[in-house]
């Protein structure tokens, strides 16, 4: 996925890597084809914090400020929508971290009730909606939500 920014000369690849279980933005220099700024963006382990690392190799670039204010608004957003269900309660969050790499993030429909069932048991009903959008993207009822 690529975003260019209104004055053309920048850009943002958004790109989701699998065995990092992690998102990564790319700030680039559309001429010369440059990533200038990189940010990763695990989304699984909780543990593990967001960074930004500047590419050394790309030598000496002046990013205009309103660029950098860009990229990083499109890295907040990203952190907001990966990872707001690690800001739930402690408990909620073993809780959703241990689903999601049981189930890795899937179930199919037949499924459902039972994990639902099974949920139940260690989840409080207040606290169910948020648990089962985080660790599968479903409602209590099984429809799925929608995420940006």
């Amino acid at each position: 996925m690529v975003f260019r920014h209104p004055d053309g000369d920048y850009a943002i690849t958004a790109m989701y890597s699998v065995p990092d279980d992690a998102w990564y933005l790319e700030l680039e220099l559309v001429a010369g084809q440059r990533t200038l700024v990189t940010a990763v963006v695990p989304d699984e382990d909780p543990a593990r914090e967001p960074a930004v690392c500047f590419h050394s190799h790309a030598g000496h670039a002046d990013i205009p400020y309103e660029v950098v204010r860009w990229f990083m608004d499109q890295v907040a957003e990203e952190i907001r929508t990966s990872r707001a269900w690690m800001a739930l309660r402690p408990e909620l969050v073993e809780v959703i971290h241990r689903l999601r790499q049981e189930y890795m993030g899937v179930i199919d429909d037949d499924d459902f009730p039972q994990v639902l069932a099974d949920v139940r048991t260690t989840v409080p009903a207040e606290d169910l909606p948020a648990v089962l959008e985080a660790a599968f993207g479903r409602h209590p009822d099984g429809t799925t939500t929608s995420h940006p």
